[in-house]
């Protein structure tokens, strides 16, 4: 089969390559997958430089997001599965045979059926980001009834972190940086959308909501003060994300606010959370809940120029086509 691989760390230039490999068979509990889209996250250009380092087992397929369809099942999984056209979930943690080739092998529960009518553009933009969302927003319990602020609306984790915490329950604010992100934020149907250069920011909130309940963090220390701001003892900040230096915590306006701190990996994240999160955005998607965000494409033989748009920080979606 085609698959891109990588066997050392380094640039998407120097290390990533498209060969022809063996292909995959799927053992006890897996599911083989002949995908059809790729989808690319900030997480997998970090693992392929090196700067999150996994071992790599000979060679390592990256990806863990895509879309696809079910063409063999190994031992202990239903054969009715064959034919199933699903969205993949971390697909390459800790496992060498990540979504960027023709064929993917995951254990059974990371290749979740995707309803009738939803695209595989939109499958394939699910996985990390929608599962990050669903971890940030209900690791401290239900949003329904609750007020959510989602910082960075416009990304692909505030994205679907808006279109969740409003199909299930909650009232949803959010800022951006300026006009076309807050046109993306507002088609994901957030109920407020604040500039958060805005100087009266932290005013527009609270007329909002005077006390957030949830916060979905993407820059912790840039943030930090304005989720202060709208803060108190039942707020609960989740961040998902690390900037490239460390913030420094004001830990007596912390404790002052009362608030709870929460950080957020998701390769690390229970198999009961990331369960309940497939399931979760499952039940979104099939009722129409979730969208895609503007979606770039490149083929597979592309896949360095795939992975240097992401880390020059493509606004919407990168896909790779499967040939």
């Amino acid at each position: 089969m085609k698959a891109a691989i990588y066997s050392d760390y380094g640039s998407a230039r120097d290390v990533l390559r498209v060969e022809d490999i063996h292909r995959p068979e799927p053992g006890p509990g897996e599911v083989r997958v002949r995908m059809e889209l790729s989808g690319v996250n900030p997480t997998d250009w970090k693992s392929r430089s090196g700067s999150t380092p996994r071992p790599i087992d000979e060679f390592q397929v990256p990806h863990h997001d895509g879309t696809g369809v079910i063409d063999a099942v190994g031992g202990g999984v239903d054969a009715s599965r064959v034919g199933e056209r699903v969205w993949t979930w971390m697909a390459a943690a800790g496992r060498r045979w990540g979504t960027a080739a023709q064929w993917s092998v995951v254990p059974s529960r990371q290749a979740v059926p995707l309803p009738r009518g939803a695209s595989a553009e939109l499958g394939a933009c699910l996985g990390v980001p929608a599962m990050t969302a669903h971890r940030c927003l209900f690791a401290d319990g239900p949003v329904d009834g609750k007020n959510v602020l989602v910082a960075g609306g416009a990304g692909a984790v505030g994205h679907f972190a808006i279109e969740l915490a409003k199909f299930y329950g909650a009232r949803v604010a959010t800022t951006v940086s300026g006009p076309a992100k807050a046109s993306l934020a507002e088609q994901a149907g957030a109920d407020l959308v604040v500039n958060y250069r805005d100087p009266g920011a932290a005013d527009q909130l609270r007329a909002f909501a005077p006390q957030m309940d949830r916060i979905v963090e993407v820059a912790l220390g840039a943030n930090l003060e304005l989720d202060l701001a709208v803060s108190g003892p039942q707020t609960h900040v989740a961040d998902y994300a690390a900037e490239p230096a460390d913030p420094v915590l004001p830990v007596r306006k912390c404790m002052n606010a009362n608030v709870t701190l929460r950080f957020i990996l998701l390769y690390g994240v229970p198999a009961e959370a990331t369960d309940r999160a497939a399931a979760d955005v499952s039940g979104a998607l099939a009722a129409g809940a979730l969208t895609p965000l503007p979606i770039t494409r490149f083929p597979l033989d592309q896949i360095v120029a795939a992975q240097q748009a992401v880390e020059a920080g493509a606004v919407g979606k990168v896909v790779v086509e499967i040939p």
